[in-house]
């Protein structure tokens, strides 16, 4: 069955083809909200709120084609509500799921993604969002401003400025880490 007719038995209060719908994509809503939020629980949390929303506003949802969109927006105003609610609060991320291509050597490799995760880290939540929208669920920019209900041209302006703190960040912590190795050799 395809997905714009299970949102449309949904939306008539069908649970069992909303559960169709939900496990689809309750996944990669986990991951992009673990990715904004930075906590596993506090994910968990938005995620679950997200989908409680969803389920509740289902019935005034006018373009049941646009439900994927219509979900990603839900989720990421869930964790900005969460975030909001709880203020900034220091975690640690563990990503696993993320699988991307580099150096063969594993310990470059971690490193990497480290260096990675402390940049994005490092982006408010905002420009977190944005860049975990388009580069981690792959979202078109057009669906990334639906999805936060913001201009294209914000989104790209966001991503903008996300990838050159990102690759400031990433260079520095590469020069720190190279000096204070020299520095180690040289001792």
């Amino acid at each position: 069955m395809d997905q714009r007719a299970l949102v449309e038995r949904a939306k008539r209060g069908d649970h069992d083809a909303f559960a169709v719908l939900v496990d689809a994509v309750a996944g990669r809503q986990l991951g992009a909200a673990r990715l904004i939020v930075r906590d596993l629980e506090l994910a968990h949390d938005a995620t679950q709120d997200a989908l409680v929303r969803a389920w509740r506003d289902l019935p005034g949802l006018r373009e049941p084609d646009r439900f994927d969109a219509w979900l990603h927006r839900l989720t990421v105003n869930a964790c900005l509500d969460l975030l909001r609610r709880r203020r900034r609060r220091a975690t640690e991320i563990q990503i696993e799921d993320l699988d991307l291509a580099g150096p063969s050597d594993p310990a470059a490799g971690i490193a990497d993604r480290d260096a990675l995760d402390q940049a994005l880290a490092r982006l408010d939540v905002d420009a977190r969002a944005v860049v975990v929208l388009h580069y981690y669920l792959g979202l078109p920019i057009s669906e990334v401003a639906v999805a936060l209900g913001i201009p294209a041209g914000t989104v790209k302006s966001r991503l903008n400025r996300s990838l050159t703190s990102m690759r400031t960040e990433i260079s520095g912590a590469r020069r720190s880490a190279a000096a204070s190795i020299a520095e180690g050799q040289l001792a």
